[in-house]
Parts: C-alpha cells; sequence; structure tokens
C-alpha cells in the first residue's frame, strides 16, 4: 500500500457513514437528551439495552457490538502483554507525546477547541487514558467488558463533532474537508500507535519486534471499531511509517488553539505531579520526545531539566537490566508499573467511570449551540521523506 497527496486529499472527503447517519436521526427527532441519558446506563458489553432507548441507536449499538471477524486474537494477546510489560512507558508517550502531536495538527488543535471538553483537559486525558486500560483488559472483547461500550459512544462522539461543524459556516469544507475525516483518524490511530512506539524507542524502552507489532495491530483493531476505512489504513510499521511522514508534512505547524491546548495539558500534569520543584520535568519531557522544532510551535517553555531528562534512557536501561536478571524484580518493577498507571488514572478521573456523551452543541465561539520475550529487538521505520 502507498499514499500520496491524492490519495490523502481522498480520505479528506470522508466521513463514518453509519455513525452519522445515526446522529444526523437522533437530532432530527430530538432524542439526543434521551439517548445521553440512557447511554449512562450502559457500560458493560453484553448487558442488556435499557428501554426507551431510540431505536435507530439501538440499531446501532447492536450492529457495533462485536469486532471485525477478520481480528487475530493471538496478536490481540501479544499486545496485552507488551501493555503489561511497559504501561507507565505507554503512558508516558501518549501523554507527552501524542497528545501534543495531536495539538501540532491546526486544523485538529481547532476542532479540540471547539468542544465543551478541552476547557477541562483531564477529562480528554482520563477519557483516552481509561480508553486504552479497557482495550487492553483480558476480557475486551467480552460480556462484561467496558471497551466495547466506550468504543461505540466515541464513535458516536466523533460523528455529532461532524454533524454540529457541518451544520452552518463553522467549518472551512473547501480547504480541510470533512470534520474528523478518514485521513485525520487514521493521523490519530498513528499518533496512538506508532509515535508511541517511536517515543519508547527514543526513552532507550528495549521492545521486541513482535511487540511492537502486536501492539500497533491492536490499535488497527481500534481503528475498525471506530469507522475508519481498512481499506485505507495501514498494514504494517512500515506502511504506517510512510503514512505519518506525509500526513504531518501536509499539516503540521504552530497555531494559537495547539500552544494553548498544550499549556493546559502541562498545567494539568504540574498539579498531579506532587509539589513544585519537579513540575519543570513536564515540559521537559515533551520537548525531549517531540523535538525542539515542534515543542517551540507548541511554546512549550524551556526549562533547566532539559539536559536532565536526556539521561531517561540510561535509567530506564538500569531498571530493565534488574528486570531481565530477577523475576522478583520483574513482578515488582511490573506491580510498580501498574499501581502507577492506576493512580494517574484514578487523579484524572476522581474515580469515576468516563461518560461519552454526545454534545448537543459546542463551544459558542464557534457559534453552534506474561511478557513477549525481548528478542529481535524493534527499531522504528526509516523516515520516508528527505530532512
Amino acid at each position: 500500500m502507498s499514499f500520496s497527496e491524492a490519495s490523502m486529499n481522498s480520505l479528506r472527503k470522508a466521513g463514518d457513514e453509519l455513525a452519522d447517519a445515526v446522529v444526523a436521526t437522533l437530532f432530527e427527532r430530538g432524542e439526543v437528551n434521551t439517548f445521553n441519558t440512557l447511554m449512562r446506563y450502559v457500560s458493560t458489553a453484553g448487558a442488556p439495552l435499557p428501554d426507551g432507548l431510540p431505536e435507530v441507536a439501538r440499531e446501532y449499538l447492536q450492529v457495533t457490538s462485536v469486532p471485525p471477524a477478520w481480528v487475530d486474537w493471538g496478536e490481540m494477546e501479544k499486545a496485552r502483554l507488551f501493555f503489561i510489560d511497559n504501561n507507565v512507558h505507554i503512558s508516558t508517550a501518549l501523554s507527552f507525546a501524542a497528545m501534543p502531536a495531536c495539538y501540532l495538527v491546526p486544523h485538529v488543535a481547532g476542532l479540540l477547541s471547539a468542544t465543551h471538553g478541552l476547557d477541562y483537559p483531564s477529562k480528554r486525558m482520563a477519557e483516552t487514558g481509561q480508553f486504552t486500560v479497557y482495550l487492553m483488559q483480558p476480557d475486551a472483547f467480552e460480556a462484561g467488558s467496558r471497551f466495547i461500550p466506550a468504543a461505540q459512544k466515541v464513535r458516536l462522539l466523533h460523528a455529532s463533532i461532524r454533524h454540529h461543524l457541518k451544520r452552518g459556516n463553522h467549518w472551512n469544507s473547501a480547504r480541510f474537508g470533512t470534520p474528523i475525516c478518514q485521513e485525520d483518524m487514521i493521523g490519530g490511530q498513528m499518533f496512538f500507535s506508532l509515535l508511541v512506539l517511536d517515543s519508547l524507542h527514543r526513552l532507550g524502552i528495549h521492545m521486541s519486534t513482535e511487540g511492537a507489532e502486536a501492539y500497533y495491530y491492536a490499535w488497527r483493531v481500534v481503528g475498525a471499531i471506530l469507522g475508519v476505512d481498512q481499506n485505507a489504513v495501514p498494514r504494517t510499521l512500515e506502511e504506517a511509517r510512510q503514512f505519518l511522514d506525509l500526513y504531518l508534512l501536509r499539516h503540521m505547524g504552530p497555531s494559537d488553539e495547539g500552544a494553548h491546548l498544550t499549556r493546559q495539558l502541562i498545567e494539568l500534569y504540574e498539579e498531579v505531579v506532587p509539589g513544585t520543584f519537579f513540575d519543570p520535568i513536564v515540559s521537559a519531557l515533551i520537548r525531549y520526545l517531540i523535538g525542539d522544532t515542534c515543542a517551540d510551535w507548541l511554546q512549550v517553555p524551556r526549562t533547566t531539566w532539559d539536559s536532565v531528562v536526556k539521561v531517561a534512557p540510561t535509567l530506564l536501561g538500569v531498571l530493565e537490566g534488574i528486570e531481565d536478571r530477577s523475576p522478583l524484580g520483574a513482578w515488582a518493577l511490573d506491580r510498580l508499573g501498574h499501581l502507577t498507571t492506576i493512580l494517574e488514572l484514578s487523579s484524572l478521573t476522581r474515580g469515576r467511570v468516563m461518560h461519552y456523551a454526545i454534545p448537543e452543541q459546542l463551544k459558542k465561539d464557534y457559534g453552534v449551540t506474561g511478557a513477549v520475550p525481548r528478542t529481535r529487538r524493534w527499531a522504528p521505520p526509516a523516515p520516508t521523506v528527505a530532512p
């Protein structure tokens, strides 16, 4: 599979026909509030749907209640073990690389700013973290899990944003195509998969090729469940590199919205870090993972910690050495990683299950009311464009 300006332009015109039709019907019939109220009771897969749920929503939930038939469950188990082995590192990469990367695409940053939820960055970070944790549970696709309902709601949330922005002159369709189009959805999938793996490599994490490929595969499955066209999505990490390089060259740049969202993100994690002495490490880690040019575009402050974080790969290498040499050390570090991830998530969610709802309006500013063996060490695919 190859990607070009023409193929990427065609992806900008497409949304998600199924979810878009459901949301349009809910708004036409004035059933959005009823849907949101009743969907608070739908949080686990296989649970009976509540009485009074709009019929179009009931049909959607039934059709999207099972994963794609092509899913390789062996690969999904490898991905789960990879996550367990690297959960803290993955959480770090999601928080300090993947999320800021979203803000490097000006039209995406502007779109994110259009939702009420981005006034409260902890909500979006909590939703992203909780979604990833749900995905990596051993029963993620079985009755009683929380992943499938969360994915169904996220897909409708995306459709509702498209609905609002396309209703009037609130989105430059001639310039940007469809809001949350297929190109942007695949781009987001690359941020949360390939870019996370890139960040782990930059941190010096020793990953196996099998583990990295399985983690990427899991996000391909997520993309399918969220309405990404599987005829367009990269199948391999090498194809993912080609797509991501071209996507960033097409769209990456500075914006006021991107800088504002990054400032909110930094302030959020400075609140999570105990005390104030270590606050600068938040900005330093973002700058280290996304690079100086991107960090300057997002107005990430330079700090005295910028040099300190560069020793992170060495420190992590020492910890990995302990893990490899000692079964007890491996168990202790895995448990510490698990607890750290849960505590971080708990601080963002305030101990609550996050609810994904269809917004009835956007911001008024827009005028819209067991571990995988560490063999065959993975290295990122080479860039596909000249520097």
